[in-house]
């Protein structure tokens, strides 16, 4: 009897049914906490999904297979951000140039100075590869990391981390800062917390959310461009 539970415990869909419970219980806490910035349902639903298959001792290869589903969501929802910005095509006047010019400097600076940091620290060549494609979205991530000869698996890791904690603290150093305009705001956190952060802008202001989904593709096209050609240089 116990081994059939922990079969049905194991088996795909209550493992998806555990991770959707979990962004769900992420959004309750979201909403009770009055969308406290540590409230973010993607985080709860990483430790509610992560305490299961911890608990269960399920494989992450078997529970990615059983969450499939969500992944393949993941793709239409990311280009449904398009919608936002077609809204606010027309705040794009005077500000292409700016935008292109701070995001390529952005993903230069995100990649340098993410090699430097992990050389200064002791970390081999392999972490540092790995650690320069952090602020790309965690498919690019990966599949650049697998490129330079990095540890994918890991990439996913700091790409997420780093999404979490950027759409977690960010606005709060925006606000610290005293950066106002909007777009800037959407392009500074889109840039660095992906799909994760322009979630989170979208919540604030449909502006910033528009900005912020545009930034999370631009800096991803730009880490793509600029990873191969930097390496040249870094290692």
């Amino acid at each position: 009897m116990r081994e059939d539970l922990l079969d049905l415990a194991r088996s795909p869909l209550t493992l998806l049914l555990v991770t959707l419970a979990g962004y769900q219980a992420g959004r309750w806490l979201q909403t009770r906490t009055g969308g406290h910035a540590l409230a973010q349902p993607v985080l709860v639903a990483i430790a509610v999904a992560g305490t299961a298959i911890t608990v269960l001792d399920v494989d992450y290869a078997d529970y990615r297979s059983a969450t499939e589903l969500i992944a393949f969501w993941l793709g239409p929802a990311t280009v449904a951000l398009a919608i936002p910005l077609h809204r606010q095509a027309d705040r794009l006047k005077g500000f292409v140039v700016p935008l292109l010019v701070a995001v390529v400097v952005g993903a230069a600076t995100s990649i340098v100075s993410a090699v430097l940091l992990a050389r200064l620290l002791g970390a081999d060549e392999a972490l540092e590869k790995t650690l320069s494609t952090k602020a790309a979205t965690t498919p690019v991530a990966i599949a650049l990391t697998e490129t330079l000869g990095g540890i994918p698996p890991l990439a996913a890791v700091f790409a997420i981390v780093t999404g979490i904690v950027s759409a977690i603290t960010a606005p709060a150093v925006l606000n610290l800062l005293r950066i106002r305009d909007r777009r800037a705001r959407g392009l500074a956190v889109g840039a660095v917390s992906h799909g994760i952060g322009a979630s989170r802008m979208l919540r604030e202001d449909e502006t910033e959310g528009a900005f912020a989904g545009l930034a999370m593709g631009l800096s991803a096209l730009a880490i793509s461009l600029l990873v191969p050609v930097l390496a040249l240089v870094l290692f």
